[in-house]
């Protein structure tokens, strides 16, 4: 064996020895190549449906993580998951959060009842912990959106097994999960003068009905009350 080694660097010479160093490092750069790839892949967020949720629930151990803000959990949740919101409420004060959240106030806030929110530079160490890397995770929320973000988000933090609801809470039938709250899982996502817009429009349209009636089958009484009207 020394001697062949010998032999190899007398015929080789030095740019044998040269090209020899390069298939090693080349060899060396693939293999932490591979290794890095398989780290990537080795977990995917599964999306499922409400029924599969409940399988995942109920069947594999999964644990219910709400990433949802204070307010849409307040009014209904899913009984015995974890919150860790993905957005909180936005209090700074400075002045151009000021006048974000004024204009928020008197728009989608007034008339959907969102929250003005930020992201929660929390919500990753929160999740890590109370949960370690391969615990069983379904990440749920009110659209479908929030819960995807967060997925991904603790998918690339090594978590191993995150399942996701699609569509969210508002797609799942009443009666798949046991919940607490004032209201349905599917509603907890309403609220605002949304809430009211059915009622107002059905007043309003047995107003108009009741006096299309009045004035088909009395029209002269509705003429007497016309002029009754006080000039413009």
């Amino acid at each position: 064996m020394v001697v062949l080694g010998f032999s190899t660097t007398l015929v080789l010479g030095d740019r044998g020895a040269w090209a020899a160093c390069r298939v090693n490092r080349f060899a060396t750069s693939s293999v932490r190549l591979c290794r890095k790839r398989s780290a990537v892949i080795r977990a995917e967020v599964r999306f499922v449906n409400g029924d599969e949720a409940k399988k995942l629930v109920t069947e594999e151990g999964f644990t219910v993580l709400d990433v949802r803000d204070r307010i849409q959990y307040e009014r209904a949740r899913i009984t015995s998951c974890c919150h860790v919101p993905l957005f909180v409420e936005n209090q700074d004060n400075d002045f151009g959060t000021i006048i974000k959240r004024t204009v928020h106030n008197n728009f989608s806030g007034l008339f959907f009842g969102l929250a003005f929110t930020k992201p929660n530079p929390d919500f990753v160490q929160s999740v890590k912990q109370q949960f370690p890397a391969d615990s069983k995770l379904l990440v749920v929320c009110q659209e479908g959106l929030r819960s995807a973000a967060a997925a991904n988000t603790l998918e690339k933090q090594g978590f191993e097994n995150v399942a996701c609801l699609t569509s969210g809470l508002q797609s799942v039938k009443p009666g798949t999960f046991d919940s607490v709250g004032s209201t349905e899982l599917q509603d907890a996502g309403k609220a605002g003068l949304v809430t009211i817009q059915g009622k107002i429009s059905a007043v309003l349209g047995t107003v108009l009905i009741c006096a299309f009636l009045f004035i088909t089958f009395f029209p002269e009484q509705a003429e007497k009350l016309l002029q009754m009207s006080p000039a413009s």
